[in-house]
């Protein structure tokens, strides 16, 4: 009986591992980008478009570790950056794909430290034509356990 329910915990606890894919930030490059006229805004932007791998991954819950780099810290609203704050895409030159907007569960909001490397959870949301948010966007993100 013992040997049963060690066996029925140990596959409760491998599906738990395996209800979120770990995403990484190379598998976030799977992105181009192409002039798009915006009628709204009366310019041509570049609108990303999104690569096989990473629409497959729109929508499931997803893993994902960074540098957390705060936009308004009395709002909670944060981004996860694959590099530091200093070479951020705010900051350092790199591309949009390098940073996933984090859209905080209640639970997880706090402030956060500016270049505290953390892993959050939560459900990818590839953004094309919203052009007041990333490309990216974790949204219902909690800190995952470290």
């Amino acid at each position: 009986m013992m040997r049963y329910w060690f066996c029925l915990a140990l596959m409760l606890h491998i599906h738990g591992l395996s209800a979120q894919e770990i995403l990484t930030w190379k598998q976030l490059t799977d992105v181009k980008f192409k002039p798009q006229y915006s009628e709204a805004i009366g310019m041509t932007l570049m609108r990303p478009v999104f690569g096989e791998g990473l629409q497959a991954l729109a929508g499931k819950d997803v893993q994902l570790t960074g540098y957390i780099i705060p936009l308004h810290t009395v709002n909670a609203l944060y981004v996860l950056s694959k590099n530091p704050y200093a070479s951020c895409y705010f900051c350092g030159g790199a591309g949009p794909e390098t940073i996933v907007e984090l859209w905080l569960q209640p639970n997880a909001v706090r402030r956060y430290k500016t270049d505290a490397r953390l892993t959050f959870r939560g459900v990818l949301h590839l953004n094309a034509d919203d052009d007041l948010h990333s490309i990216y966007i974790l949204k219902n993100a909690i800190i995952a356990k470290q």
